[in-house]
């Protein structure tokens, strides 16, 4: 047999090795996890979602499970979100059912009850006691809403079986309502359903015990088991193993992950989590229990699943978003081509920020994410010769996709190396994997025969003599410089010297700008030593995580390990309001905890008044101060480069502006990619 008539199991023969459920078998290890698209609560969003999940079953992931559904009206997301409860609501998720089993996969519907969580005045939950990430305060249920909520499982899960699935998940972590009666944290009742840890977990096995009766034997119920809480009163090891045993007695079929509850102080799925940074856990559970166990959180590449599956630490693997980055991530694994796969970088821009803004999900190095159905690249009626200028984010996504249709395409970039932005951000502590996206969308570049020239500016002359049908200007930002007196002193250096290593940086700095830039510096000039993304064990002790679980959550009593911090740095910004606002939800908090570990003084509300030997000088409150600092760094936003756009509009030949070229607010690659993709499906 020659190499390339290799069988996907000689790859990755661990994660694409079947998994025998005794009444069904499913084909692989790879289970695509539950996430919320939005697309659930959209008109006509059901047939959305069928291609969306049909383009991953086509992709050779073994089991699907949907984002969460209500069991129940008090359970919904929020007050429209989506619910299962009546026969007549198995229509549509027929369609999704359908296009999954079509294109040779299986899928599980999971079940969701968030409870306090729950974005609406209507919220229940074990006890009256209010979420910190919440608004509106739950009412503690009565013993007659737990039992119709039991009874509302179990019906959900029978018109699953009803409408097609082959199973469901029924959430029991993250802090939704089954966890909240697990725990003491958010259990204080004094009946049946609270006190000792037997009477809150009645609950989960109830519901459990019921949905089984109404299905039968051979429906997959998965349960999503919180293993580790990672909050105060949170459940101690014990108790999670004397749960995972009695979910097995009550005829689960597959225990999943969960790994900290959404009220969390300590992140689990951002990028600066280490990847694979859990599976310890599941692989303490294993010694447990016999039924198969699902792992989960930061497992982004085909290498890292194989080597948890290798070492024994669970039976499947659980990967969300790279399934929204790559619908073909198995499929290339089999093949051997790693290299070919759009990396998940955890950046949750695009999919998980977006849910929480209750806007449709998508992916920022993958836009057609749950666009399956409006945007597509088609062959183009008549090729054109483009031309490309500039080798960022935006200008080799849009000659990647221009180059699907058939267009030819030229890129030139004027440096040594393309991804613009990218290059700087990948050396970022907690970025690293940044490099991933670079990998892919320069190969991708290759395999598409585009061609490139690097070290290559141009000029309208030398554009008009090509003979381009079109050219698009992608050309990016440069840092913008404020207007203050000395800002040319040789201590001053813009955030892209920083970052790129052309600046030699003192002990003591000021930076200038506190956005995403002026974050991503801090971060970068404060870092000692080895970054904590790429070492488990010191990301651990940083955030103060018992390996042992011998405490209750897994932090309850255990001291966090403060990172030293190389340099002394003071954080400024112009305007008087809370720092890092313009960050993103569910990363936004990371960042400001990890420049407080790194003592970052943070100063608002001033004014800059000149840079000279002395340092930088600043009105603070119509008080002037000098802050001795050794070097100053701008991070006040971004000018676009346009300098082509007029000679070209001039010369007659259509332009195209996109990413920081089009608009230099503050960095966003989400933006520029997607701006490459709309316009290459249209030009």
């Amino acid at each position: 047999m020659s190499a390339q008539q290799n069988t996907p199991q000689q790859h990755f023969p661990h994660m694409l090795s079947p998994l025998d459920l005794g009444f069904t078998t499913l084909k692989n290890r790879v289970l695509m996890g539950s996430m919320h698209t939005g697309l659930e609560e959209e008109k006509g969003g059901f047939a959305k979602l069928a291609a969306f999940y049909a383009e991953r079953a086509k992709g050779g992931v073994g089991l699907i499970v949907t984002g969460g559904i209500a069991p129940n009206f008090r359970g919904r997301i929020a007050p429209h979100g989506s619910q299962l409860s009546f026969s007549w609501q198995t229509a549509k998720h027929k369609l999704v059912t359908d296009a999954v089993h079509q294109a040779g996969s299986k899928i599980c519907l999971q079940i969701l009850h968030t409870g306090r969580y729950a974005y609406h005045p209507f919220n229940v939950s074990a006890s009256n006691i209010k979420a910190p990430i919440n608004p509106f305060k739950p009412r503690q249920m009565s013993e007659r809403q737990i039992k119709k909520t039991i009874k509302d499982f179990a019906s959900t899960c029978y018109l699953a079986q009803k409408a097609g699935y082959d199973g469901v998940e029924i959430m029991g972590s993250e802090g939704y309502l089954i966890n909240q009666f697990l725990c003491a944290r958010t259990n204080q009742r004094q009946d049946k359903w609270g006190g000792s840890y037997q009477n809150r977990m009645r609950l989960a096995l109830e519901i459990v015990q019921a949905s089984r009766k109404k299905v039968g034997t051979d429906f997959i119920i998965i349960f999503r088991l919180s293993m580790l809480d990672l909050v105060e009163q949170g459940s101690t090891w014990d108790e999670v193993v004397e749960l995972a045993k009695a979910l097995e007695q009550a005829g689960v079929t597959i225990i999943n992950t969960g790994i900290g509850w959404h009220e969390a102080r300590i992140p689990t799925i951002a990028t600066s989590v280490p990847r694979a940074a859990f599976s310890w856990v599941t692989a303490k559970m294993k010694k447990e229990v016999s039924v198969p166990l699902i792992t989960t959180n930061r497992i982004n590449t085909p290498e890292v699943a194989e080597e948890i599956l290798s070492r024994g630490d669970a039976d499947m693997v659980s990967m969300a978003r790279p399934m929204l980055a790559d619908a073909e991530f198995v499929n290339k694994a089999a093949r051997g081509e790693s290299e070919a796969i759009n990396t998940c970088i955890a950046c949750n821009q695009a999919c998980l920020d977006h849910v929480f803004k209750q806007k449709r999900a998508s992916c920022l190095v993958n836009p057609r994410a749950c666009y399956e159905t409006e945007l597509n690249f088609e062959k183009a009626h008549k090729a054109k010769k483009l031309a490309v200028i500039g080798g960022g984010m935006a200008g080799m996504a849009f000659a990647i996709y221009a180059a699907q249709r058939g267009h030819q395409v030229s890129l030139f970039e004027a440096k040594d190396q393309l991804g613009g932005q990218f290059n700087l951000a990948k050396n970022v502590p907690g970025k690293e994997e940044f490099v991933d996206s670079l990998r892919y969308f320069s190969s991708e570049l290759e395999r598409q025969n585009i061609d490139v020239h690097l070290n290559s500016p141009q000029s309208v002359d030398s554009l008009k003599k090509a003979s381009f049908d079109e050219i698009v200007l992608a050309t990016g930002v440069t840092p913008r410089i404020p207007s203050i007196e000395g800002i040319n002193h040789p201590m001053v250096f813009n955030y892209q010297q920083v970052l790129n290593g052309e600046a030699k940086i003192g002990q003591r700095v000021a930076v200038l700008g506190a956005g995403g830039i002026g974050y991503d510096v801090s971060e970068f000039l404060t870092e000692a030593g080895e970054s904590h993304t790429v070492n488990l064990d010191l990301w651990l002790k940083e955030w103060g995580i018992d390996t042992e679980i011998a405490h209750p959550g897994g932090i309850e009593g255990v001291k966090q390990v403060q990172p030293e911090s190389a340099r002394q740095v003071f954080l400024l910004q112009r305007k008087a309001e809370r720092f890092g606002k313009s960050l993103q939800p569910t990363t936004g908090w990371i960042h400001r905890a990890a420049l407080k570990k790194r003592t970052v003084e943070m100063i608002g509300g001033i004014d800059y008044i000149k840079v000279d030997d002395d340092g930088l000088h600043i009105n603070d409150n119509g008080e002037t101060k000098v802050l001795a600092v050794d070097n100053v760094v701008i991070c006040t936003g971004q000018e676009s480069q346009r300098e082509l756009v007029d000679g070209l509009k001039e010369s007659g030949i259509p332009v195209h502006l996109i990413g920081g070229a089009d608009f230099a607010g503050e960095l966003d690659a989400k933006r520029a990619i997607r701006q490459g993709a709309e316009l290459a499906a249209t030009i």
